[in-house]
């Protein structure tokens, strides 16, 4: 059985190495190639690989940057011509946004390596982003804005510091009171967004009350829905205007 198709994270790394200033030839003996080959069979991204031996080896990490040759108006050759879809997407996407390309690829190369971070990714359930693959910035770093806007603790402060300002549990995009349209059992009850971008998204940082804005499931799962481009205050606008 073939191993599955590449996914646009992996893509992501590739074009990172592949537009660096000291990336080498293009070949399965370059270090560079056998390192990120490493690194793509560490992201927490496939759970079922038909072959194992040949799953993102540097000889298909070395096809992969092969193929954006032929994308590549700097490139005079020919080129190879099995390129997909999603690589000539990828590739432009980033071509004029390099220094975006090398921020995004870092962080995604930061989860690779923490193994306590990879299995904490690998909980965070599939839903119709990941399953598309759509998010611009990649599903390890979409998983990672799952995983940070679900930390107990933190939901838990803001909560508190929201209810202790307002009196109640309100969406901040549209309004909606869990508790004031069910009762005794939504008492409590809201979600939490992260605001960060996930362009400007990191490991490292840490999440401040500043970063979550109290949503409904509703409004959470629309924000999630566009999370490379719609804010809180988007989503409110659009809420807001659809109503008059």
């Amino acid at each position: 059985m073939r191993n599955p198709k590449w996914h646009r994270d992996e893509i992501i790394l590739a074009l990172d190495l592949y537009f660096s200033d000291d990336r080498g030839s293009i070949d399965d003996k370059n270090k560079k190639i056998v390192h990120l080959s490493k690194i793509l069979n560490d992201l927490p991204l496939f759970t079922h690989r038909p072959d194992e031996t040949r799953f993102r080896n540097a000889n298909g990490v070395t096809l992969k940057l092969a193929n954006f040759l032929v994308f590549d108006p700097e490139y005079k050759g020919k080129g190879m011509s099995s390129g997909s879809k999603l690589d000539k997407s990828v590739f432009e996407e980033f071509y004029h946004e390099r220094k975006k390309l090398r921020r995004i690829a870092a962080e995604i190369i930061k989860v690779a390596e923490d193994p306590n971070l990879r299995n904490e990714l690998s909980k965070v359930e599939e839903d119709e982003q990941t399953k598309m693959d759509s998010v611009l910035e990649g599903q390890v770093l979409y998983k990672l804005h799952k995983f940070k806007e679900r930390n107990v603790r933190i939901i838990t402060s803001k909560k508190d510091q929201v209810f202790k300002n307002l009196g109640k549990l309100a969406c901040e995009a549209c309004v909606f009171e869990f508790e004031g349209y069910y009762g005794e059992i939504g008492k409590g009850y809201i979600e939490c967004h992260h605001r960060t971008p996930l362009s400007s998204f990191k490991v490292a940082t840490t999440t401040t009350l500043d970063d979550l804005a109290l949503v409904c499931s509703n409004c959470h799962r629309m924000l999630h829905r566009r999370i490379d481009t719609i804010t809180v205050e988007d989503l409110k606008m659009m809420i807001l205007y659809d109503r008059i």
